[in-house]
């Protein structure tokens, strides 16, 4: 008799999808209860936890639906001694279970790491010059550019909110919106871009080097949620400095004629904001005020997480941006992401917008942390 095919999900996780249909059940019964249909905020939102945990108890069903095919095809199998066409039948079938029931596994414990609701939001990458002098604010602009591209084959938008230039053609710091669709597993810029912030560090022999010496400089990368206008931190106004002045850099006789640039100063925390790139005093304003906020938000968000890693230290996305996360060796041709201890050798097709593979191991990575911690709570 054939060995028992048996399934690779942890057992906390069929607990976990089991309590998942009986919330659907739950949620049935409370959608047609009349206090929350005449509740419509409660009503939208349990219609849409509804919709997640069905997507979710369909992937399950179809799961055990082929469990059952495989134990069939077993069954089958161990029955078909001295039948080559029942045996070749039934291994046929006992693969294609096998393959479906590992591609429905992997979806499922993709859908059950929890979502930070902000994934799907546009983000805004800023950009700052480090040590390193000249040297510095050319990687910043080598950053810039290589974020740009990977938005480019990403199919987002890009605009420049800030920009401050170095002599040498760099950035002393750049300050990016990104705008786009979520891809099919509902993950958006933000959720695409948010383990870029950190220390980013680069060995390289400066243009600027006439000896061939290799330099080590640095650029720090903030990537923050753009928040929903619904949902984003309440400003006082009272709270606000605004101050206008001549914009910098190219746009002819306007920007010498006009003071259209905006810097806001958030007086509480000392946060500023400042928005240089449009035409318009009040879309400028409108911009900068907007940066401004996801500033605060960050910083409630940083402190949130300052208290959760002291308890516990994660793998990805610490929020402590003075770490050195990745290094840019181009002498070698490597990128390494020091917090997966990721090493790619094709450093320039990365710097060209080819950032697809750091981005999907650090999630990967992630969501391991995060099943890990799902199944420690489960045991607890």
């Amino acid at each position: 008799m054939t060995e028992k095919y048996r399934h690779p999900m942890k057992p906390f996780l069929r607990q976990t999808l089991d309590r998942q249909l009986l919330r659907l059940h739950e949620l049935d019964a409370l959608l047609s209860a009349s206090d929350v249909v005449s509740n419509m905020e409660r009503f939208r939102t349990l219609s849409r936890e509804h919709s997640e945990v069905s997507v979710l108890a369909e992937q399950y069903r179809k799961l055990t639906a082929r469990e059952a095919d495989l134990a069939s095809a077993q069954e089958l199998l161990a029955a078909s001694k001295g039948d080559a066409e029942m045996t070749a039948m039934a291994e046929e079938e006992i693969d294609a279970a096998k393959a479906d029931i590992t591609q429905i596994d992997g979806a499922l414990q993709l859908m059950l790491i929890p979502k930070d609701p902000d994934d799907v939001r546009p983000a805004f990458v800023e950009i700052r010059a480090g040590t390193g002098g000249d040297e510095s604010a050319l990687f910043a602009a080598d950053l810039f550019r290589l974020y740009t591209r990977y938005a480019e084959r990403s199919g987002w938008r890009c605009e420049i909110i800030s920009e401050s230039s170095s002599e040498l053609g760099g950035y002393k710091e750049v300050v990016l919106r990104i705008d786009g669709a979520p891809d099919a597993q509902g993950v958006g810029v933000y959720g695409k871009l948010r383990f870029e912030s950190g220390g980013h560090r680069v060995q390289r022999v400066p243009t600027t080097e006439t000896q061939g010496r290799i330099h080590t400089s640095a650029c720090t990368v903030a990537v923050l949620p753009e928040p929903d206008e619904l949902e984003a931190i309440k400003i006082n106004p009272s709270d606000l400095r605004i101050d206008t002045y001549r914009a910098s850099g190219a746009g002819g006789q306007h920007i010498n004629k006009t003071d259209s640039a905006v810097r806001i100063t958030h007086l509480p925390t000392g946060i500023v904001a400042e928005c240089q790139d449009g035409r318009s005093q009040h879309g400028n304003k409108a911009q900068a005020l907007k940066v401004l906020t996801a500033r605060i938000h960050e910083k409630d968000r940083s402190e949130r997480a300052a208290v959760d890693a002291a308890m516990r230290k994660g793998l990805v996305g610490t929020g402590d941006r003075s770490d050195r996360i990745r290094t840019y060796n181009f002498p070698q041709g490597r990128l390494t992401d020091h917090r997966i201890n990721l090493t790619l050798y094709k450093l320039l097709t990365i710097m060209e917008g080819d950032l697809e593979d750091v981005v999907t191991a650090l999630q990967v990575a992630r969501g391991a942390e995060q099943l890990a911690e799902l199944e420690t709570a489960s045991q607890g």
